[in-house]
């Protein structure tokens, strides 16, 4: 069996890893000419990391990623509503990641190259489409050399959100749907804030502010890269480009809404004020699929489930697609058995976390419920938020994403073995 992959996002090189792990020989096609680490932070939950460390990129993680040690809710007056321990902290056998993730797709291309050859990831391809038959699959792409063609057994989709292959099975889906939200993204050189490996989320639904470090702090200064998002819910009308992930804008678009968000623990005005740049992202996702297969070609990672960033559960669940279908693929010969084993593991969960990010109905909803019960008077909180639901509702998204602690440690990794 031949594999191709379109897409060298994380989804697309974690599957190329796994099929070398397996042994199936596979070609990789990206899109862009030359890989530059760009992109902000991500997350990688204990479920995914454990898929990582099979993959023999333990070490990697560690010089590139910091070991999250709790994630905690605050009101937009600096509050705390609730924190909780991550990773290790919390119980799991793995560790919790949060990492630049440019740099973690960086170090990914690298370990494909390693491991399966410079020649394995073909640069400079977008795709475009796909053609099949009973025996085979085609993928279409467009090089600067003009449209080229290749041909395999089976076509695995990791071109995104803005997926082609998604939209020649889907062709009446249309662009991605924004909610109104807008979020702009930076990082900053300060010192930690807390535990100094913490995550935190302050706000409510229409004005809130996410903060972590992706760098361990330098012993010399005591600083460290700190990865924010600040988001704002601007009229529907507004004009905002939802087709552009790097466009680089002013801060004057949004400082302002959070000018007095000085919590005494952590300085977001100062920190928005000395970012290197700032990205501005609109809050967008896809409607679920009642598939992601169609005869030999099956979707992966955002092109499969783009959802809301709540949770920190992108990035895991990319990860996880590509270990289950590569599981499956271990487990039948036919590649369409295979896609829809991998489909029936993974797409219900994945529908539902698209639903509850949706729908409010994340970890981070906490900040909201404590904004209505106590209209602005946080000193109620306790009496009106008791500590007892707020615990239940933390758990609550664990068991719909299939986080929680007792889950993720009874299990093995997906593929047994390490990568040769």
């Amino acid at each position: 069996m031949k594999v191709l992959i379109a897409g060298g996002g994380i989804a697309g090189l974690i599957m190329g890893l796994t099929l070398h792990q397996l042994g199936i020989p596979f070609h990789l096609y990206e899109r862009v000419k030359t890989a530059k680490p760009l992109g902000v932070g991500v997350n990688l939950q204990p479920t995914a990391v454990r898929e990582l460390f099979s993959l023999g990129l333990a070490k990697t993680l560690a010089k590139i990623g910091v070991e999250t040690r709790d994630y905690g809710f605050y009101t937009r007056s600096g509050v705390e509503i609730w924190t909780e321990p991550r990773g290790r902290d919390a119980g799991y056998n793995w560790p919790q990641f949060s990492v630049h993730r440019g740099k973690l797709q960086m170090a990914l291309i690298r370990a494909v190259q390693e491991h399966c050859g410079m020649s394995s990831i073909s640069f400079g391809c977008k795709a475009l489409g796909f053609k099949q038959t009973d025996g085979d699959v085609t993928l279409h792409f467009e090089t600067e050399r003009g449209r080229q063609a290749a041909t395999g057994d089976f076509l695995i989709a990791a071109d995104g959100i803005h997926s082609a292959l998604r939209a020649q099975m889907v062709p009446n889906e249309g662009p991605p749907i924004w909610n109104g939200a807008v979020m702009w993204r930076g990082t900053t050189v300060a010192k930690p804030f807390l535990s100094d490996a913490s995550m935190i989320l302050a706000g409510n639904d229409s004005e809130r502010f996410v903060a972590y470090p992706i760098s361990n702090p330098d012993p010399l200064t005591g600083d460290a890269v700190i990865n924010w998002i600040a988001e704002k819910t601007v009229p529907l009308e507004t004009d905002v480009d939802k087709g552009n992930w790097n466009k680089a804008v002013s801060i004057d678009r949004f400082r302002a809404t959070f000018a007095n968000w000085d919590f005494g623990w952590i300085n977001v005005p100062a920190l928005i004020a000395h970012a290197s740049r700032v990205y501005e992202y609109p809050m967008v996702d896809r409607d679920p699929l009642s598939t992601w297969t169609k005869g030999r070609v099956t979707l992966i990672g955002d092109a499969a489930h783009a959802t809301y960033p709540v949770g920190s559960s992108g990035a895991s669940q990319a990860i996880l697609d590509a270990r289950h279908l590569g599981a499956a693929l271990k487990k039948h010969t036919d590649p369409h058995a295979a896609a829809v084993d991998y489909e029936a593991r993974v797409r219900p969960i994945a529908n539902k976390v698209i639903i509850a990010n949706r729908t409010s109905g994340g970890p981070d909803a906490i900040m909201q419920i404590a904004e209505d019960r106590c209209d602005g008077d946080f000193t109620q909180l306790d009496t009106l938020l008791p500590y007892e639901e707020r615990a239940a509702h933390a758990e609550a998204f664990k068991k719909i994403a299939g986080i929680s602690v007792a889950a993720t440690n009874t299990e093995s990794p997906i593929i047994v073995g390490h990568l040769g």
